[in-house]
């Protein structure tokens, strides 16, 4: 029964105190291998690396199919010099178990090293869908492999085959100038297959693009994403209706929660009493801002933008308008206000002009000239808005 009791908390204490554990039960390889891990990664003293090999090795004698312990042994070797033998315990170890996670990361670096991009890829692969954590500590070598062609054809392979770490690679790489032109060619690659990019992946590239100022090239990849039935809502301003479903993008309406209100998009055979559109409910609470907006690219030129709106007891303390504003340089190009009280379909138009090669990107935005949210200034009724279109007028 005292034997039983301490292997039983040798096993407890493996993780947290893996000395004492071995302590209770010096056979315990999986106390062992934590025991060793730890001494490896401490930063006290540099370890005794012969004591160290000797006991993992000695451990292989109760198991000689833990791969944990050929790749103990195998950074051992390679922390001593001895390369070659320890990529072939690495190799020894992967056999035994594909996901063994030391030995994964040193076959990585290796395969890299030796030019093998195709087999670092499927080994990253192997890695990031048994431990998808791991993830920032290969981002740092995807530039590399993507500026070869044969790794370049690696990574496109697997996004197609639904690698479920796409997400986290198109995130990865839309934070740089060089990620953002292999995640640009990747989304355009893909663009023909069934695994063709998804609205997460465009958003992360269209708004790297957008923070690094490559305005015409987020615009341009918004332009090529869109689908058949996407294109039929393309305009100055995309979905001008407002029509369920195509949200999300920039360049695209966007949505955000905001106290205060609610907005829904319906079509005119599901809106309430046949008005389709953007639907707009106030709460009768303050207001700040109204949650919605796009990014739009006009060119030079006079333009008009026009609104068809209804209202039903709308109250507004406040203004509540559509402001056309230049993202770079910052500022205010052009607004208009949507009028209280209850009418029906009525029209606004407003016309405006954008300078010579002054606002490469615009961002139309529905708000209100609230500051801070005082409930002096509650806002109260429903506003329905059909359509908003921008067009060309002749200079």
């Amino acid at each position: 029964m005292l034997l039983v009791s301490s292997i039983g908390l040798s096993r407890f204490l493996e993780t947290e105190t893996p000395a004492a554990s071995l302590a209770l039960d010096p056979f315990n390889v999986d106390a062992l291998i934590a025991k060793i891990t730890s001494d490896l990664n401490g930063t006290n003293n540099d370890p005794d690396l012969d004591a160290l090999l000797a006991r993992a090795k000695g451990a292989l004698a109760f198991d000689l199919a833990d791969a944990r312990l050929y790749s103990l042994i195998g950074e051992i070797k390679y922390r001593q010099g001895e390369k070659a033998e320890a990529y072939r315990l690495f190799d020894h170890a992967l056999k035994l178990s594909k996901t063994e996670i030391h030995a994964l990361q040193r076959s990585i670096g290796h395969s890299i090293d030796t030019g093998d991009l195709s087999k670092a890829v499927s080994e990253i692969d192997i890695l990031l869908r048994r431990w998808p954590d791991r993830f920032p500590a290969v981002a740092e070598r995807l530039p590399r492999i993507l500026s070869n062609p044969d790794g370049y054809q690696a990574v496109l392979g697997a996004i197609k085959a639904e690698a479920p770490w796409r997400a986290s690679l198109f995130a990865a790489l839309s934070k740089t100038p060089e990620g953002l032109d292999s995640a640009n060619r990747l989304l355009l690659d893909m663009s023909g297959s069934s695994a063709r990019g998804r609205a997460s992946e465009l958003s992360a590239v269209i708004s790297g693009f957008i923070r690094l100022r490559e305005y015409e090239a987020a615009y341009r990849l918004f332009l090529f994403s869109l689908s058949d039935e996407e294109r039929t809502l393309g305009g100055y301003i995309f979905n001008s209706t407002f029509e369920p479903g195509f949200s999300g993008r920039p360049f695209n309406w966007q949505l955000r929660d905001q106290s205060g209100l609610e907005i829904t998009f319906a079509t005119s055979v599901h809106a309430v009493e046949g008005e389709g559109g953007a639907t707009v409910r106030f709460l009768n609470t303050p207001v700040k801002d109204a949650a919605l907006q796009q990014y739009i690219a006009l060119p030079p030129g006079a333009y008009k933008i026009s609104l068809i709106a209804s209202a039903r007891n709308l109250k507004l303390p406040k203004e509540l308008f559509w402001a056309i504003r230049c993202v770079d340089p910052e500022g205010e190009i052009a607004r208009f206000n949507i009028p209280e009280g209850t009418y029906n379909r009525q029209n606004l138009s407003l016309e405006f002009s954008v300078g010579p090669a002054s606002c490469p990107l615009q961002l139309v935005r529905l708000q209100t000239a609230a500051i801070a949210e005082s409930w002096r200034f509650r806002y109260v009724g429903t506003l329905v808005m059909h359509k908003l279109s921008i067009e060309r007028r002749p200079s």
